[in-house]
């Protein structure tokens, strides 16, 4: 008999046992899930091309803090450019083959840049869309953290924080920009890459050049810590082009602009770009315009773009069309980039190029 004469019912204690194992399991699970999601064990590490879309509820992001993460990811991604590059050691080898019939290279510098890049920026902003030229292998999954301190050019120039919802956020990453030159040891033409699309159109673009640590950054409406030059020649202009198909563009551009005209043959997208801009680098060339006539990836042009964009200019199709950096990960119309001058005038002049770049 209990003490006081108090009758325990054995129902009534089954009843009170199970509702405390209830309580301490969901206070265990909980303990667990925490424990998991701390290291990084709660979900899918991102994978493939591209991370894992943002859902509905994925809240917002600032586009001031994404630039500051874009540049160290670009300058991280390069300090391994450079690394590999050093160390002679490239472990070089083909993706396939281009459309032009060229080996679409890959080398231990795109591989370890783009592994940097990419999960610095994926550790930051988890819920935003990241595009990458390079296969993102979950077995070599890092966590790569960001000591959320924002540099203090950008700051000068982007004064307040710049709110979007992360599901509108597109990222495009090129690791190693210009890859045939990098194992050819043409180094001045190397570039990693970082951009940010809001529903489509560029908003910010960063520039990186990791063997002379000369890094460019821009956010449309928001500031630069580069400028357009003085001055830019519309009749004779020079033309920087890539250099596997110079030769094409040289004999249109004679044809519109006449025989005074400068083409100049270099490798990279992102070089290309900068050579219209006032760069402090004495190993870059300056052109007055950018033009390609063949199928080009996104993550080749988006932070070209972004900055160009952001300092006045332009980056269109060659038949004058914005570029909307969602969907597939190429362009088919080529692409004519200027800056301070009449870009349609630009692009009525060369009928002929937007042709050319579909044969």
């Amino acid at each position: 008999m209990a003490p006081m004469g108090i009758r325990l019912s054995p129902l009534g204690v089954a009843v009170f046992c199970l509702l405390g194992l209830g309580v301490l399991y969901h206070l265990y699970s909980g303990f667990l899930a925490g424990r998991f999601s701390l290291f990084g064990l709660a979900g899918e590490p991102g994978g493939g091309v591209a991370g894992p879309a943002a859902s509905a509820d994925g809240g917002t992001v600032d586009l001031r803090e994404m630039l500051a993460v874009s540049v160290l990811a670009a300058v991280r991604g390069g300090d391994e450019v450079r690394r590999v590059r050093e160390s002679n050691v490239l472990h070089e080898k083909s993706k396939g083959k281009t459309r032009e019939g060229a080996d679409d290279k890959m080398t231990s510098g795109d591989v370890l840049s783009n592994r940097k890049m990419f999960y610095l920026l994926k550790t930051a902003f988890p819920n935003v869309q990241i595009n990458t030229e390079e296969h993102v292998d979950a077995a070599d999954q890092e966590v790569i953290l960001w000591d959320r301190k924002i540099p203090e050019d950008i700051l000068k120039e982007v004064a307040a924080p710049q709110e979007v919802p992360a599901e509108s956020v597109t990222v495009w990453i090129d690791p190693l920009d210009a890859t045939q030159e990098y194992t050819e040891d043409l180094r001045k033409y190397v570039t990693t890459m970082v951009c940010v699309a809001v529903n489509g159109k560029p908003v910010l673009g960063v520039i990186h050049k990791p063997f002379s640590e000369y890094t460019a950054w821009a956010m449309v409406d928001g500031g630069s810590n580069v400028k357009a030059r003085t001055s830019y020649n519309e009749k004779t202009p020079r033309i920087v082009v890539s250099r596997s198909h110079s030769g094409m563009v040289k004999q249109v551009a004679s044809q519109t602009f006449g025989n005074q005209t400068t083409i100049i043959p270099a490798g990279g997208a992102g070089y290309k770009v900068l050579a219209l801009l006032d760069v402090p680098d004495k190993s870059q060339e300056k052109a007055d315009l950018y033009i390609h006539v063949t199928y080009i990836k996104k993550w080749d042009i988006c932070a070209g773009n972004a900055i160009l964009k952001a300092l006045g200019g332009h980056m269109t199709t060659l038949n004058g069309e914005e570029i909307s950096y969602t969907g597939s990960d190429g362009i088919e119309g080529g692409l004519l980039a200027s800056i301070r001058m009449n870009h349609q005038a630009l692009v009525r002049k060369l009928p002929d190029l937007e042709k050319t770049g579909h044969k």
